[in-house]
């Protein structure tokens, strides 16, 4: 303000300086230092948007971040690693890697966590982030922190820990909510509006991470729209307020200290921040919540097509003028899809007025809109426009199939290189998974996080029927086709998979090595 006040001043004084040549010259220094003025007393408004400091915003806020405590049971030789427990022998560690080359792969500590001849269980202990939203104890997190948990522990910013109950959670939006019982009250942050946020805007990340507790690091909004791998329906915000591993779970504020995002992933080559990180924009995060928080399940509505992307090779084939909408390459029987008459080659354009901008955006519209709900659908068909009236159902498949999956015993592949378990597909699991008797091909039963299959995209419960376009119809088929790939020196090979009755491509990397 002094500099501005002194600026003003020798303006005033330039207007009234005396010998000045005329009433024109006097008007037009004063129109001139008008503009001054007027420029000077914008900077401020400008410089109001950038805070001095943070120190208020994260005193607000912090008391509502928590750190969330997992224990897991598995089987494996322990080994206290800081905060957390891991087993030495797991997949690619240096100690695993020794014993292998003295031993071979039957030395004790790799043996199948799952048999029962395996060594002994013990407790692993993973950490991450959460923040409350009610004042009676509710509490979100990422799915993938809690997943598969045995207990869970709430870490209240006071230090204090609480035993927490999984409400639900939600593993197509990776959103979790828990519940923890206290005598007081806590102290709850609410959702903003993330659809207002613009690219550049200040965001406040707070986390856990590696377990330091309540850490706050601060950034603005690198993009929009970021889709990752893993079949999750959610665009997401990138973010380069540092997170590292720890703050998956956690929020991220804007300025005045609402929700916009909760911390995901990141993208780093050596697992540290990097700045690129992604967060679940709190738009997306909080009709998911109140799912979760009615019945502890997340109600989606279904259409009944397999889609992929219309590129301009196919555009310019079907007569588009530029690559645009999600192409139909399958409709299932008996789907509402099929009912309303859509057929395979429409290309849909609208739902519900909606435009599909991305092929993806299709089944996030979808997932979005209330079981039994008449939409109107805009597509292309025939080189024209056309609309269709489609009731949606209700998508139920994959929760049945997750609920199903991974109990049976029998015959199975444990693929580390791959990240991958495999079994065979017997009548009994066709029975339990809703197959036909004609479905051949191997089931996937579990996969890695981070490992190649995770990459790939395949997720537990596909089923496997083709590898680099050859059928396979057993694990010995299976790996005959994964070793005949190698032996030809293919480093990527097409899986044809079947998901919930629909089939599509994967890409699978491999070491031909």
């Amino acid at each position: 303000m002094h500099a501005l006040s002194d600026k003003l001043k020798v303006a005033a004084i330039s207007i009234h300086q005396p010998g000045a040549a005329s009433l024109r010259t006097k008007l037009a220094v004063a129109t001139l230092a008008l503009f001054a003025i007027l420029a000077l007393a914008a900077q401020p408004a400008d410089a109001a948007a950038r805070p001095d400091s943070f120190a208020d915003l994260a005193e607000k806020v912090s008391p509502s971040v928590v750190g969330i405590v997992v224990e897991r049971q598995f089987r494996g030789v322990a080994h206290n690693e800081g905060d957390r427990q891991t087993d030495p022998f797991a997949p690619g560690s240096p100690y695993r890697e020794f014993f292998e080359r003295f031993f071979g792969e039957d030395f004790p500590g790799f043996q199948d966590p799952e048999s029962d001849n395996g060594p002994r269980p013990h407790q692993q202990r993973s950490l991450g982030s959460g923040f409350i939203i009610t004042t009676d104890g509710f509490v979100v997190t990422n799915n993938h922190v809690i997943e598969d948990a045995g207990a869970i522990n709430v870490v209240l910013d006071d230090g204090s820990e609480l035993q927490a109950e999984l409400i639900g959670s939600d593993r197509r939006t990776d959103l979790a909510l828990l519940k923890v019982e206290t005598d007081e009250p806590l102290s709850p942050v609410e959702f903003g509006d993330s659809d207002a946020i613009r690219v550049g805007d200040w965001v406040m990340a707070v986390g856990n991470p590696f377990g330091f507790g309540g850490t706050v690091t601060v950034g603005v909004v690198s993009a929009r729209g970021r889709d990752l791998s893993g079949g999750t329906l959610v665009d997401f915000l990138q973010i380069d307020a540092p997170i590292n591993r720890g703050n998956s779970g956690g929020p991220t504020f804007n300025l005045d200290g609402e929700v916009i995002g909760i911390n995901t992933a990141i993208f780093s080559p050596n697992g540290g921040s990097i700045g690129i990180g992604f967060a679940i924009p709190s738009t997306a995060a909080e009709r998911i919540i109140e799912d979760l928080k009615d019945d502890g399940q997340v109600q989606r509505g279904w259409l009944g097509v397999h889609i992929q992307p219309v590129d301009e090779a196919i555009a310019e084939g079907f007569g588009l003028d530029s690559p645009k909408g999600a192409l139909v390459a399958q409709v299932q029987p008996d789907s509402p899809a099929a009912a309303a008459g859509l057929k395979a080659g429409d290309v849909i354009l609208e739902w519900d007025g909606r435009p599909i901008e991305k092929f993806k955006d299709l089944s996030r519209f979808v997932a979005e809109t209330p079981a039994g709900t008449e939409v109107e659908v805009v597509l292309w068909r025939e080189a024209e426009e056309t609309t269709l009236a489609v009731e949606t159902g209700m998508l139920d498949e994959e929760r049945m199939a997750a609920r199903n999956v991974g109990t049976h015993k029998g015959t199975t592949r444990k693929l580390d290189k791959l990240g991958l378990r495999l079994s065979e597909l017997d009548d009994q699991r066709r029975e339990r998974l809703g197959l036909g008797e004609e479905m051949e091909g191997v089931l996937v039963t579990k996969v890695e996080r981070g490992s190649p299959a995770d990459q790939a995209g395949l997720r537990r419960g596909d089923v496997i029927a083709s590898v680099a376009l050859d059928d396979v119809d057993s694990l010995e088929e299976f790996e005959e086709a994964l070793e005949e790939a190698g032996e030809q020196g293919k480093e990527r090979i097409p899986l044809l998979i079947n998901r919930g009755g629909r089939e599509t491509f994967v890409t699978l990397e491999i070491d031909a090595g």
